[in-house]
């Protein structure tokens, strides 16, 4: 059993895969580089700088901006996943780490409700290093004031996991945001729908 739930964000409380690799392939083709959506998916879960660097790019800068005005452009595609406030609401201590920004945090999170549910949110402007570094974690089980045993890493990235089990925590695997399970044999649960967790309080 479990004292807090720690959340990522995309692909585990929003369902918004599409209108991340949509924007981010619509920027890069005005940039004159054409890439497969498929090819994108490393994207998930990571800052959107990070990412950026992957491509021959000169202002990041303004480039994250471009891309995050895009991601706005698609909100509409952009949904809660099922059940998930619905847990939310049973869990005792809930807390946020996200690789999103806080503008990004601003436009494309709170305006969904979410945020009253939370007891600490840690997102990518917080702390220097990002997932898969445990900082993040860290920085919001201090928040929580609980320790790494008594804590539960939600998401549904290969980042997510190293960054819990890099922070000493457990990692739960929401499944429903990620489509290939192979890479999480070493993940401690693997939840088929977000009031799975329920079971752990």
């Amino acid at each position: 059993m479990y004292k807090a739930f720690i959340f990522d964000i995309d692909g585990t409380m929003l369902d918004n895969e599409g209108a991340v690799l949509h924007s981010l392939q619509a920027l890069l083709a005005e940039k004159g580089i054409e890439v497969e959506q498929d090819d994108l998916r490393f994207a998930l879960g990571i800052p959107g700088d990070k990412a950026l660097a992957k491509f021959p790019i000169e202002d990041r800068e303004r480039a994250l901006d471009e891309w995050i005005e895009k991601e706005l452009a698609f909100m509409e595609e952009i949904t809660v996943f099922p059940m998930i406030e619905e847990t939310l609401r049973e869990l005792p201590l809930c807390g946020v780490v996200s690789s999103k920004n806080q503008f990004e945090m601003e436009h494309g999170f709170y305006p969904f409700g979410l945020a009253k549910y939370f007891d600490g949110i840690v997102c990518a402007s917080d702390t220097e290093l990002h997932k898969p570094n445990p900082d993040p974690l860290l920085k919001c089980m201090e928040l929580l004031q609980v320790s790494p045993e008594e804590t539960v890493y939600i998401g549904d990235s290969i980042y997510d996991m190293q960054c819990a089990h890099a922070a000493g925590a457990d990692f739960a695997l929401a499944s429903w945001g990620a489509r290939d399970h192979t890479p999480f044999k070493e993940a401690e649960i693997i939840l088929k729908k977000p009031t799975d967790l329920l079971e752990y309080r």
